[in-house]
């Protein structure tokens, strides 16, 4: 059984399976709606239900309060169609970004390297080529018992078949610690995608500044990557950090772009590493180091900043702080049903 969603201001019509979340059918369909953390936590999602009934599924009560229900609000990561129904949702325009429907794509797992003691490189040969943007992501199915889990395409796009992820182990976490234990070249996997809002502003013609942190350093890698290819001359800046030397992964490879292009530079930062090593770089967090490169004027450029939340958080301070505000900021952390519980502001609702 199906049903029909009119998506306003649209006044686009698309068919919503019963068992389907509108978030899902949406994205499937190839247009865009605001969300996050996907567990009904954090509200990003937020529609007004205009005509028809849903079922609002797991949205936690402290997402989607008792008295937004009786106003007609719901949930899109979670609500699920009882008849036809019309929505009102915030889409938002944005030039620079693609429309591209979400897909099922299965694939064999090609390669598997490990990056540092914690972090993996998952190399995956679809069987069937992904279009995406540079900053997208994708789902990864990973056992029956266990679901999908979503992970930044390192890569830039137009590569062929092959995607690659990078994967750091969480402890406790099942989904990470089944993919770095289990895991094989050689297993047929299925992945879902692309997702995502997190691209480059490009039609802006500004300078641009990554920051990231962590396994974080996916989207922007691919990103840059993606530039550097296209010919783009603008002049770009990556503030990449990393508790030791031996976590810093792609060190090379970004030493060596910097060489063969003027206007990329490369700011690794080390946070932990032990006295007296033959580290030569920066010693402090991410927004440290950016602060210092940039004598803590950001004025005149794009910012985009990918890594844990806290880290996300600290560089948004010191972007600000250097006079680079809100509509130059764009974010993307990983959010985990835990992570989504926190307090976000109101003020950053990029992703």
């Amino acid at each position: 059984m199906s049903y029909e969603l009119t998506i306003e201001p649209l006044g686009t019509t698309i068919e919503v399976d019963d068992d389907q979340t509108i978030l899902d059918a949406a994205l499937r369909a190839g247009i865009w709606l605001p969300h996050a953390c996907c567990h009904g936590l954090c509200a990003t999602c937020k529609i007004d239900v205009l005509e028809g009934e849903v079922d609002h599924g797991e949205a936690s009560s402290f997402a989607l309060m008792d008295f937004e229900r009786d106003e007609g609000k719901t949930l899109a990561c979670c609500a699920t169609l009882q008849s036809d129904v019309t929505i009102e949702a915030d889409v938002d325009e944005e030039p620079d970004a693609e429309s591209i429907a979400v897909r099922d794509f299965p694939g064999t797992v090609s390669r598997i390297e490990t990056l540092t003691p914690t972090i993996k490189g998952i190399f995956i040969t679809l069987d069937e080529p992904m279009h995406f943007q540079a900053g997208q992501y994708i789902n990864l199915e990973i056992a029956p018992d266990i679901g999908s889990r979503a992970f930044s395409l390192a890569n830039a796009p137009g590569h062929g078949r092959e995607i690659e992820l990078n994967v750091r182990i969480v402890p406790g976490g099942a989904g990470t610690t089944w993919l770095h234990e289990r895991l094989a070249v050689g297993d047929r996997v299925t992945l879902s995608g692309p997702y995502g809002r997190f691209f480059v502003r490009k039609s802006a013609q500004l300078p641009l500044i990554f920051m990231a942190g962590g396994s974080g350093l996916s989207s922007p890698r691919s990103m840059i990557l993606e530039l550097l290819e296209s010919g783009c001359e603008l002049p770009i800046t990556l503030v990449y950090g990393q508790r030791t030397r031996g976590e810093l992964y792609y060190h090379d490879d970004f030493l060596a772009l910097a060489e063969r292009h003027a206007n990329f530079t490369y700011v690794p930062a080390l946070s932990d590493e032990p006295a007296g090593s033959d580290w030569a770089g920066f010693r402090g967090y991410v927004h440290e180091a950016a602060t210092d490169h940039f004598d803590n004027d950001f004025r005149g450029h794009k910012a985009y900043l990918c890594g844990p939340p806290l880290m996300i958080d600290a560089s948004i301070g010191a972007l600000m702080q250097g006079r680079l505000f809100e509509n130059d900021i764009y974010t993307e952390k990983f959010i985990s049903a835990a992570d989504a519980q926190q307090v976000r502001s109101p003020l950053f609702k990029r992703i």
